[in-house]
């Protein structure tokens, strides 16, 4: 019996999908293997009555085909052989394998050579045999001990098409790859599959209730028997006309597809706009990309794209209109503190604690009373002042040397001694008040008359 087993190796996922920023797939794909060769990420909904069959993951669950039923294969890795040690001075595990591949998405495994405790393993690298075309396996080594282990990656391009040049290769699979450590007798077989078409089309359902028995379930799409059509073969040529509009209704006496559309044989055709990039769609022409909150003069506020009346925001950005950024750096203040530890960043911008204000919480327009009732002891524990040492002990002070040191807020006081200005913070804690004080006074220039 196989082992099935899903290899977690410590560079990351089993699964390691290879995708691309801005992946679109064939949307107008009849066909559940045309639909699934056209993208690493594309994914089919088998959903009898969706209007949206092929797209990514995402996407076809916002039109409400949910996950399970959502042909989407990531490929799979089985272990056909991997036997004990038994007593061998030199073990390779394991010694055979099977790969399902997506085309675009990756899959990793490990091999291990392993030895007994007095047999030393030289510097060893992996050498592969009979590589098929379009298939690529590379090899890292992640840790060395009494074994080496190397983690293996397989990946295909693509799926071959009749257009292709070779056709003495199988265009599927399974083709045979010995992985053979360079110096060692022993190799593991890889054998490699291309999972280039689905698996729901050798499930087929004749008769299903799902097409009101009058047709054939394949990867759900109903191919009806005649003389029905319709998206579950609804409708018959005697009841088409007086059956039809009700299948392209929200509800009873709901406008036929929205209002937006026509029924066509139980089927909602949706009208096109004046303008070519704004669509109708959904299974009553009920969705649009148009009818979104705007922002700055932009749909989503250019962070996003309409769908179905809603906005998907770009990564980084949030809210109904994609307004709100995710970005703290706005939020920054001089002390390199969000908000000046005195708010909360919302949206890039510093929601502050009062009595703080300012861009970045850095203003307090009432703590100047706090400055006054400070004062005198910041200016006479640095500068000197009468009655300091009993009257302003308790204090903990820390001298800077400009006003540039001195932490927010900031209290700019005139001394009582030179009529110059000083500056300095205050703070409290459970046990005293602590002053930040700069030792560099602003005195007026003496003037003369």
């Amino acid at each position: 019996m196989d082992v099935r087993l899903l290899y977690l190796c410590v560079l990351g996922s089993l699964l390691c999908p290879s995708q691309g920023k801005n992946q679109s797939c064939l949307t107008s794909a009849s066909t559940c293997d045309e639909c699934i060769q056209s993208g690493p990420e594309c994914g089919w909904c088998m959903d009898p009555l969706t209007k949206t069959r092929c797209n990514t993951m995402k996407r076809l669950q916002r039109a409400g085909c949910t996950r399970s039923q959502v042909y989407n294969p990531r490929g799979e890795l089985t272990i056909k052989r991997n036997e004990p040690a038994d007593g061998r001075l030199i073990l390779l595990q394991p010694q055979e394998l099977s790969v399902n591949l997506r085309p675009g998405v990756s899959l990793d495994f490990t091999l291990r050579i392993t030895t007994t405790r007095h047999q030393l393993i030289n510097e060893l690298m992996l050498e592969t045999t009979s590589e098929p075309e379009g298939v690529n396996i590379t090899f890292k080594k992640v840790s060395t001990a009494n074994s080496l282990v190397f983690v293996v990656n397989v990946k295909a391009d693509k799926c071959s098409s009749n257009n292709d040049s070779n056709q003495s290769q199988n265009q599927t699979g399974p083709w045979s790859v010995d992985i053979k450590p360079s110096g060692l007798p022993q190799s593991a077989k890889l054998k490699i599959n291309l999972e280039c078409q689905c698996d729901c089309l050798n499930k087929q359902e004749p008769d299903s209730p799902e097409c009101n028995t009058h047709g054939t379930l394949v990867c759900g799409v109903c191919l009806c028997q005649k003389p029905y059509s319709g998206s579950t073969c609804q409708t018959g040529i005697d009841s088409m006309d007086s059956m039809s509009d009700a299948f392209c209704r929200t509800r009873p006496n709901a406008p036929v597809c929205s209002g937006k559309g026509f029924c066509e044989e139980g089927f909602c055709v949706c009208e096109k706009p004046h303008d070519p990039n704004e669509i109708y769609s959904g299974q009553f022409c009920e969705c649009n990309n148009f009818d979104c909150p705007y922002n700055n003069g932009r749909h989503c506020g250019g962070h996003g794209t309409c769908e179905c009346g809603q906005c998907n925001c770009e990564e980084g950005w949030a809210g109904d209109d994609c307004s709100c950024t995710m970005d703290a750096a706005p939020c920054m203040a001089e002390n390199q503190m969000i908000c000046s530890g005195r708010g909360l960043c919302n949206c890039g911008r510093c929601r502050c604690d009062p009595p703080y204000n300012g861009p970045t919480c850095e203003f307090c327009p009432t703590c100047q009373n706090r400055c006054q009732e400070h004062a005198s002891c910041a200016e006479c524990r640095v500068f000197g002042a009468e009655r300091c040492e009993a009257e302003c002990r308790d204090y903990s002070v820390t001298i800077v040397d400009t006003k540039e040191n001195v932490p927010t807020p900031l209290c700019k006081m005139i001394s009582q001694k030179d009529s110059c200005l000083f500056y300095f913070s205050y703070s409290s804690s459970s046990s005293a008040g602590r002053l930040t004080v700069a030792k560099t006074k602003e005195c007026p220039r003496a003037t003369f008359t």
